[in-house]
């Protein structure tokens, strides 16, 4: 599984997550203009998923074996996990860990980043095993 993440597929995956998660970025900070906090960051996240999966397909996983719907399937699927993990961990450093630790600036800023960080190795495994995977299902 090392050898996965050291791979020149990894690599893509990253530049096109790092592409996905400026988007998010952005657009969570967009979002936040109309919405609460908690809100804009499914909503940004949203975004962010769609650009990824076009990203991914396009340029990541091109040996992807399985049809758009089963793709776009097993796409949501792993990434409701990850939008679960960006959540919580936005939260909980927004609203508990940086209070405590005396970080006042740019809060919601470091907990999203954060948040958008995290997934990034389950998701590429969730990705490659399912949502782009070389055997049909």
């Amino acid at each position: 599984m090392i050898n996965s993440f050291l791979s020149k597929q990894f690599v893509f995956f990253l530049v096109a997550g790092g592409i996905a998660a400026l988007v998010n970025f952005i657009s969570r900070i967009l979002f936040n203009q109309w919405a609460s906090f908690s809100t804009a960051i499914i909503l940004a996240y949203l975004c962010g998923m769609t650009t990824a999966f076009i990203l991914s397909n396009l340029f990541v996983f091109k040996e992807n074996k399985q049809t758009l719907g089963n793709s776009i399937f097993y796409f949501c699927i792993v990434n409701l996990a990850a939008i679960a993990q960006t959540w919580v961990i936005s939260m909980l450093l927004a609203y508990k860990l940086l209070p405590l630790i005396g970080v006042e600036e740019f809060v919601p800023e470091i907990a999203h980043m954060v948040g958008i960080i995290i997934p990034v190795f389950t998701s590429y495994i969730g990705h490659k095993r399912w949502s782009f995977s070389e055997q049909e299902r």
